[in-house]
């Protein structure tokens, strides 16, 4: 090759050299982090404002139907309990009869003559084509709810009054609160606190700061939820790797056990007031015919971590025991490095009688935290290994 075609050939190679390509990658990778972080908020307002607006046209609704006739707004516990059953078959989870309650109280309290001028110039009734009729309702309303559903459930459930409402409101659109920072400030009487303020700037300058605690992450705004009800999909939650593996073993392990425990469910949800919980695993112990509860703490036991398995307990036995089963169960497995734990909550059993049965049928606590330590240690082993041979 000539000296003149290496020459074009080198000068037209304009690649970053290996010494330049660190920094130059950083700052594209840096710059492609920030368009998903924000691409994903953007999709859960998106998500938001859709839902929030279908839930308030569900409210309208449910009002309209229950005032429709005087008869009507005498049952309207019994019709919650009724959209609630049929809904669900229909579209599962998101219309229990809570959320439904939420949806009627939204509406009553955001009426179309409260909401905005906006919503009264725009606001389309069902006319000719009820399809396109419900897209531009929709859409219309979306607007005017800038706030998620999770922050109007709050403002609608928590706050003592209608100026208390509207005050957390408007602060929590002119600071951008999370759903958490409202929570908080709710719960720490901000709003009171203000009143009785002398300097009412301050505090409002100062409750508009947000504290690292109050900090949602794109990924849980997508997974909220009532986005993920909404929308149909499923919850992937997961927790750390080591109590993921946890988890996963112990249910092979209790299956192993023999055909007493029949698998149910990992990390079930459940919804209690405002406050979502999830259970680690839950089985169906066949001779005992009652439910297994299962939550596993990375971490020393505490007196919180029994009464929160009372409080999934309680849950259990209203709404996941069937007539004829005997009350639910709790296990609590605390997998602390020096030393672990394994608790049946059993206090709340009708006698001592049922109570020794259970114990007798369930796997012994000894060989529960024996199997526990083991799994954990074998678990760190390869996961130091792992680590070892990706440093060589």
């Amino acid at each position: 090759m000539k000296s003149r075609d290496k020459k074009t050939l080198k000068k037209q190679d304009k690649r970053p050299s290996p010494q330049n390509l660190s920094g130059d990658y950083d700052l594209l990778l840096g710059d492609i982090a920030g368009l998903m972080e924000e691409a994903r908020r953007q999709a859960a307002r998106s998500v938001n404002a859709v839902l929030t607006a279908t839930y308030w046209l569900i409210g309208r609704r449910i009002v309209e139907f229950e005032q429709y006739g005087k008869a009507r707004a005498e049952y309207g516990t019994e019709l919650l309990k009724r959209l609630s059953a049929d809904l669900t078959e229909r579209f599962g989870k998101g219309f229990s009869v809570d959320n439904l309650e939420n949806m009627r109280l939204f509406y009553l309290a955001y009426p179309p003559e409260k909401i905005s001028e906006t919503l009264s110039r725009n606001f389309t009734p069902l006319e000719k084509s009820e399809t396109v009729s419900r897209i531009s309702e929709i859409g219309n309303l979306a607007s005017c709810f800038p706030l998620s559903w999770s922050h109007y459930v709050l403002l609608i459930k928590r706050c003592s009054s209608d100026e208390a409402r509207e005050f957390y409101e408007r602060e929590a659109l002119r600071g951008g609160w999370s759903v958490r920072q409202l929570d908080r400030q709710i719960s720490s009487q901000f709003y009171e606190r203000t009143l009785l303020s002398r300097n009412k700037a301050a505090m409002l300058k100062k409750g508009a700061v947000a504290k690292p605690e109050d900090t949602v992450t794109p990924e849980e705004e997508i997974k909220d939820p009532y986005v993920l009800e909404f929308l149909g999909l499923k919850d992937e939650y997961s927790e750390s790797d080591l109590e993921e593996a946890l988890i996963r073993h112990l249910e092979t392990f209790l299956l192993e056990l023999g055909e007493d425990f029949a698998f149910i469910a990992r990390q079930k949800r459940l919804r209690i007031g405002n406050e979502w919980y999830r259970v680690d695993l839950v089985f169906f112990h066949r001779r005992l015919r009652c439910l297994v509860l299962i939550d596993l703490k990375v971490g020393k036991f505490t007196h919180a971590d029994a009464g929160q398995m009372h409080l999934y307990l309680n849950y259990a036995r209203e709404h996941w025991t069937h007539p004829d089963e005997n009350p639910p169960v709790g296990l609590i497995l605390c997998s602390y490095k020096d030393r672990a734990v394994a608790k049946y909550a059993l206090e709340g059993l009708p006698n001592k009688v049922m109570a020794s049965e259970y114990k007798l049928a369930l796997p012994d606590e000894k060989r529960l935290v024996e199997e526990l330590n083991r799994t954990r240690r074998m678990l760190e082993a390869r996961k130091s290994l792992r680590n070892g041979e990706a440093v060589e």
